[in-house]
């Protein structure tokens, strides 16, 4: 299918008949199962598998991406990511014991039991849209919850062939897939939800968080921001830049990851670029172009995100150093600037292309000042090998996630919750943490009669005794600091 393909959408009344399905099947507890979860997640894994290519062939379509970046980020860890999922499910759903402090309390059996939250929706971007709808997706089928999927239109390739694929491997009546724009996402959030896991930026996000308001409905926002990095006196500046420019070119810096700008020591600026240079010529070296050839960079996603980014680069006072080039309204080669004032164009707001402001700082001190100065990021991408500063970095910044000497490889990491802050997001998603979201954590406790002697001090008539013992707990002796 070609990226031109026309995507026909899902009505008002399908998406209405697909929510009352999806509510029917929680209520009747079929996806309560664990052996239900482990089939359907199984079937997800064999989905993937199966059609590795066909992903592979719709992302070409819709993005140019090429193939082998694909199956890196997005098609096969996914296997593995389901996989784990299926090997760790009986441990994430046990019931968790709840050790109580007091001895009188110690036989009420306190547990939290993980029940699934109900019918989720999550709604997935067009940048990176296998893994930001499958990975939740993973998630949602290991903790019990049928699930509505709504890709985005502007990859109408992925969009179709996932809407196709979902009914063939996983079961109807509890997983299914809503085509569409604005209109028809309107139309699924004006529906009540139990959980929505929104990957998007921050205006939709707002959308997002104020209909599922109307319903009380939790919602896990994963947004962007201004992921900076820092270059500190005594990192590689040849791995550094390696690293970093990678890390910018993947899908041509359309990743909510992707590393924003650069805050480099005012001597050392030239020796980095320098290092980027080199970095630049080792990817394509003679006779390759970031723009031509078997491999050249992905597109921008669309004409209009690709204006906004020709007009950034017309409006700003960096210096090009590397790349600059406009490939008609389709793509932008990598694009390295120098001498970026702090208050430039470039540094308004998330850049989402393959533009990498250079920014000089006199010191670590003025580069956390510029950090602070903008909404908390995703990441902050911070290159040293000093203990000291790594410490300095967690207590004077603050962002989702901070990555020490390389970028973007905090996603390979799916141990670790990841998620955003302020204006970057919030609630937290990756591996159990997943399951963890979309789980409601039941407690239950059960007062055994035995213990009716012991609490006769709770009820009426009142008495000074009973007063006095109510208030011991509260006069213990408090220690110095």
């Amino acid at each position: 299918m070609s990226s031109d393909s026309t995507l026909v959408f899902t009505t008002p009344a399908e998406i209405d008949e697909i929510h009352a399905r999806l509510s029917q099947t929680f209520l009747s507890g079929v996806t309560r199962p664990l052996a239900y979860r482990r089939r359907q997640l199984l079937q997800l894994a064999r989905m993937l598998q199966d059609n590795h290519a066909a992903f592979e062939d719709a992302i070409l379509a819709d993005l140019n991406r090429p193939r082998i970046e694909t199956t890196v980020a997005e098609v096969a860890h996914l296997v593995t990511s389901t996989l784990n999922a299926v090997s760790n499910l009986e441990a994430w759903a046990a019931p968790q014991p709840c050790p109580t402090q007091e001895e009188w309390r110690s036989g009420w059996g306190a547990t939290l039991h993980k029940e699934p939250k109900g019918v989720a929706l999550i709604i997935s971007p067009w940048n990176y849209p296998l893994v930001l709808t499958v990975n939740p997706l993973i998630g949602a089928i290991a903790a019990g919850c049928p699930t509505v999927l709504k890709p985005s239109e502007l990859v109408p390739a992925f969009s179709q062939l996932l809407h196709d694929l979902i009914p063939r491997y996983l079961d109807p009546a509890a997983y299914a897939v809503v085509k569409g724009g604005v209109p028809e996402t309107t139309h699924v959030l004006g529906l009540r939800w139990d959980h929505i896991l929104y990957t998007g930026n921050g205006r939709v996000g707002r959308i997002v968080a104020t209909a599922a308001a109307k319903h009380l409905t939790p919602v896990t926002l994963e947004l962007g921001g201004k992921s900076g990095v820092v270059i500190a006196d005594d990192c590689d500046l040849d791995l550094a830049a390696r690293r970093i420019l990678h890390g910018k070119i993947q899908n041509a810096g359309q990743l909510c990851v992707s590393p924003d700008y650069a805050l480099v020591p005012r001597h050392r600026v030239d020796a980095f670029v320098e290092s980027l240079k080199k970095a630049h010529a080792e990817f394509w070296p003679a006779g390759e172009h970031p723009l031509k050839g078997a491999n050249p960079i992905s597109n921008i996603v669309n004409p209009r995100h690709h204006a906004r980014l020709v007009d950034l680069l017309q409006r700003t006072k960096g210096k090009v150093v590397i790349g600059g080039e406009v490939h008609e309204d389709k793509s932008i080669s990598p694009t390295i600037l120098r001498d970026v004032p702090v208050d430039d164009v470039l540094m308004d707001e998330e850049i989402f292309g393959p533009f990498l402001p250079i920014i000089a700082v006199d010191d670590i001190d003025h580069a956390i000042r510029v950090l602070n100065s903008k909404p908390i990021p995703l990441v902050i991408y911070l290159f040293t090998n000093q203990e000291e500063l790594k410490d300095k970095f967690l207590q004077r910044t603050r962002s989702g996630q901070l990555v020490m000497n390389d970028v973007i490889m905090q996603l390979t990491v799916h141990e670790m919750p990841f998620g955003g802050q302020g204006e970057s997001g919030y609630g937290k998603w990756f591996g159990k943490t997943t399951f963890d979201t979309f789980t409601h954590f039941r407690g239950c406790i059960n007062i055994p009669p035995a213990q009716e002697p012991f609490l006769q001090g709770r009820y009426r008539p009142y008495t000074d005794d009973k007063y006095q013992a109510a208030c011991a707990p509260g006069r213990v002796t408090i220690p110095d600091a």
